[in-house]
């Protein structure tokens, strides 16, 4: 039993048998997936929110929204002022540079659009100010009006263009709109114009009435999301029509890269499952990077072995109480982890697609 009713620290769900800052490469290290909160904005969009269509907050019992409460307590200083404590904690980790998106409540889908856009703009603007307190330590993803396409390439434009950011944080639907419908594809397509990095993040699964006990609908929900999201980006033709897309699935991408299996079966045994894809669903779920957030060994030894050293990226959802705080450990942990691939997966593919000069 835990002392306090949430902690912050190394996970239980594996032995530590590797620190990271003792097995960290000479190389420089990212994390890439990290969050702030950028007040400005929430004071915006706060008033127009309706907790019914934040499927992380509205399917929650009384003990789960009780814990959430003290966790943004906890939490506020390191989300926005208390960046040296952030660095502090990065140091302990052994983290050169952090990948910094607004939480994913902070994409306002559920808000009119014109406040959505105007928020967002604060969002982004704080983003790029809060990196260039300490641009050796942070970079930066931007958000996007995205239930107003038109909107969120605009603003992609200013993200890449005016911003520098390194590309935008997307929530695994819009408004309960899946991604793969074509009104979303010219976003897409400016993403790939502007070799954008997307980070693809869940908040909930938006039917969770099975899931309001014991935490369930980030335990399973979020994981069950990103699979959806994916299914659907795949089977919709969506990431063949953009190969050269750089999104990246959160939480090791969900269920599916463990059952990757099944979709191959469907796509060969029924005309139903099968759609316009002229290659296997796996082939197009390759074209996805992955982060490292699956807190197990093995499970981060199978992504490795099935996506290949290249198409993974260390990440830690820091500062949840759901994050990974031996990040390095984590991947030097894994069974035969030599020097090379070590340095790759902490930061050589970070620093390759997201274009940062190191």
């Amino acid at each position: 039993m835990i002392e306090s009713k949430n902690r912050y620290g190394l996970t239980a769900a594996r032995i530590h048998d590797a620190d990271g800052r003792a097995r960290r490469p000479s190389s420089p290290t990212i994390d890439v997936h990290a969050h702030v909160v950028i007040p400005q904005a929430a004071a915006i969009a706060q008033p127009h929110l309706d907790i019914k269509r934040i499927p992380l907050a509205h399917f929650a019992d009384a003990a789960t929204k009780e814990i959430n409460a003290q966790q943004d307590k906890n939490i506020t200083g390191v989300m926005f002022k208390d960046v040296e404590k952030r660095l502090r904690d990065l140091d302990r980790m052994g983290i050169d540079v952090q990948v910094v998106a607004p939480a994913p409540g902070q994409c306002y889908y559920a808000v009119p659009a014109e406040i959505a856009e105007k928020a967002h703009r604060l969002a982004n603007d704080g983003v790029a100010e809060y990196c260039a307190r300490h641009p050796d330590r942070f970079a930066g993803l931007g958000v996007v009006t995205l239930q107003e396409p038109e909107a969120a390439v605009r603003e992609l434009d200013y993200i890449m263009g005016h911003l520098n950011l390194r590309g935008v944080e997307i929530l695994t639907n819009v408004d309960g709109q899946e991604l793969s419908d074509p009104k979303f594809r010219p976003f897409f397509a400016k993403a790939e114009e502007l070799g954008a990095f997307i980070m693809m993040h869940p908040n909930g699964f938006t039917h969770g009435e099975r899931l309001t006990h014991f935490y369930f609908n980030n335990v399973i929900g979020n994981p069950f999301e990103t699979t959806l999201a994916l299914h659907n980006l795949i089977f919709s033709g969506t990431l063949a029509r953009f190969p050269d897309i750089k999104l990246m699935a959160v939480h090791g991408g969900g269920y599916l890269p463990g059952y990757s299996g099944r979709i191959d079966h469907a796509w060969g045994a029924r005309q139903d499952s099968h759609g316009d894809l002229p290659l296997p669903p796996t082939t197009y779920l390759r074209q996805v990077y992955l982060d490292t957030v699956v807190f197990s060994y093995h499970q981060l030894a199978y992504l490795l072995d099935v996506f290949g050293p290249d198409r993974i990226l260390m990440g830690t959802d820091y500062p949840f109480d759901m994050a990974e705080y031996n990040p390095i450990g984590h991947i030097a942990g894994v069974n035969g982890m030599d020097e090379s691939t070590l340095a790759q997966l902490t930061g050589g593919n970070a620093i390759r697609v997201l274009g940062l000069d190191l």
